[in-house]
């Protein structure tokens, strides 16, 4: 386990405390250990993991009613199996799914959450310059990285030229959805979770909660603070899970981290994983992992993804032009960087 800090300092634009302490010889991820390890202390304090979305996902809250704390339990869980369900590439019956199957042939009217949030990715693909680009599963969907398998590059070429978000168009007056030419596919996963986690926080907010937190793999909302206390959030080395190098104290922010160590496997030296860059069709290589704080889980999410396939120079710049988010990168030399809100620090 890394040293840590705990010291209390203002982070420039981003509305957070605590401070940063870095080690140039570990990697930075996102780990919420603090929440994973820290004991509930009190019977108010509710929370429960579950396995959803293809990870681990959690929710914890402070409640003083413990009948309304399990209500609301389960309808957090509800929520994220309900957007799992319209959302996931994985399941046939899903409302992307038959996007997916339809939307070359003819406009797929789909439900406003699903158009909204399409629409959403669309916009951050342009913000992004086409870094991020749900259409990247056109070459995506031949990746299996449970299987170790992956395109070869004539099965790449062959697709490339339908990994372009330009070829989506949303038609507002029927809240419809149409592909320009046949093989383009769609998939959220890189906005989806981030989405989720807002929702679930939205629907706790609602029924009057006041302290709360929702992960989803690597993204987390937080609603709050632990009662006086900010959140406590660790960034770790991506090779060992209990390699802690520093902490973030948050409260009521977003933050997400995209790395090359969720899905890959290794093959004659290289890492491919599941972070595409979608002009190449190959895994992004310029980091090893991006982290992105900010007011909302949904950008944060799409954020870091977008980070990670830019790279260094051009990933910050971005994120310094975003007022109300920071950012954290990894090089592949070990290298920590920084936004310039968290640099000045």
């Amino acid at each position: 386990m890394a040293s840590v800090s705990a010291c209390p300092v203002p982070y420039g634009r981003a509305r957070y405390s605590g401070c940063i302490v870095n080690r140039s010889s570990f990697w930075l991820c996102l780990l919420l250990f603090s929440i994973a390890a820290m004991p509930i202390a009190h019977a108010e304090w509710f929370g429960e993991t579950r396995s959803k979305m293809g990870t681990r996902v959690e929710v914890q809250f402070w409640s003083a009613d413990a009948k309304k704390a399990a209500v609301l339990m389960e309808a957090s869980m509800a929520e994220i199996d309900r957007i799992e369900e319209s959302m996931s590439t994985f399941r046939e019956s899903s409302q992307i799914s038959a996007v997916n199957r339809e939307a070359a042939v003819r406009p797929v009217t789909v439900p406003e959450e699903l158009f909204r949030l399409v629409e959403r990715a669309l916009d951050l693909s342009e913000l992004t310059g086409g870094a991020f680009d749900i259409t990247f599963d056109s070459v995506g969907q031949l990746y299996d990285f449970r299987g170790h398998q992956r395109p070869d590059d004539a099965q790449i070429a062959a697709r490339l030229g339908s990994i372009d978000y330009h070829l989506v168009q949303t038609i507002p007056a029927e809240r419809a959805i149409r592909f320009l030419q046949p093989g383009v596919r769609i998939n959220l996963g890189g906005i989806a979770k981030g989405y989720t986690v807002e929702q679930v926080i939205g629907l706790l907010r609602e029924a009057g909660v006041e302290h709360a937190l929702a992960t989803a793999g690597g993204d987390t909302r937080l609603l709050g603070d632990r009662r006086g206390r900010p959140w406590t959030v660790g960034i770790r080395d991506p090779d060992d899970k209990r390699g802690v190098v520093t902490r973030l104290a948050l409260s009521d922010e977003a933050i997400s981290t995209s790395g090359d160590y969720e899905r890959f496997f290794v093959e004659d030296g290289i890492r491919y994983h599941h972070i595409l860059n979608p002009s190449t069709g190959h895994s992004a290589s310029m980091l090893r992992s991006a982290t992105v704080i900010g007011p909302d889980a949904t950008m944060t999410d799409g954020l870091s993804t977008s980070v990670f396939v830019l790279g260094p120079e051009r990933g910050l710049a971005l994120i310094d032009s975003l007022p109300d988010y920071e950012a954290i990168v990894i090089m592949p030399d070990h290298t920590v960087r920084f936004s310039s809100g968290l640099a000045a620090h």
